[in-house]
């Protein structure tokens, strides 16, 4: 119960941040893996957190407010400033479709996405950015990232 109240709570979090309501808020998540290693949720939530974004899954509210066709994708909440994806021109409510060479349609995607590719000194993310107006439906763009390495 405790874990799903805290769900939800990020949750509201995201949306009140898409809604323009920020709550000047930064929430933090504990890394956890499954027995055998495999992506978690909580896991890609701290991975996107390293990369510099606070995500969350599209789902049918989220799709609903950002006029989107299906809900697919992952959306960033928020953008940690002098971050890699703040420093890759990555904006508040756009929608990571692609991380390098993989697709994302969900957390578990970025999650193994980021994985492999915040090892690597530069890769690419293409994000779908909203746009509001008549006519206007939005577009794709492709952000270079780099990863300063010590």
């Amino acid at each position: 119960m405790k874990q799903r109240l805290s769900t939800i709570g990020i949750r509201v979090f995201g949306i009140l941040c898409l809604l323009g309501m920020g709550l000047g808020m930064n929430p933090t998540f504990i890394l956890a893996q499954s027995a055998n290693g495999e992506m978690t949720k909580e896991k890609a939530l701290m991975l996107a957190e390293k990369f510099g974004v606070d995500v969350g899954e599209v789902d049918q509210e989220i799709q609903e407010i950002l006029g989107l066709t299906k809900a697919e994708g992952v959306v960033v909440f928020a953008v940690i400033g002098g971050s890699p994806a703040e420093l890759s021109g990555i904006k508040v409510k756009a929608v990571i479709k692609e991380v390098d060479i993989y697709e994302i349609r969900n957390l578990l995607d970025l999650g193994n996405a980021l994985e492999k590719t915040l090892q690597t000194p530069n890769f690419t993310v293409a994000t779908y950015e909203p746009m509001t107006g008549v006519g206007v439906t939005g577009g794709l763009n492709f952000h270079f990232v780099r990863i300063l390495q010590d």
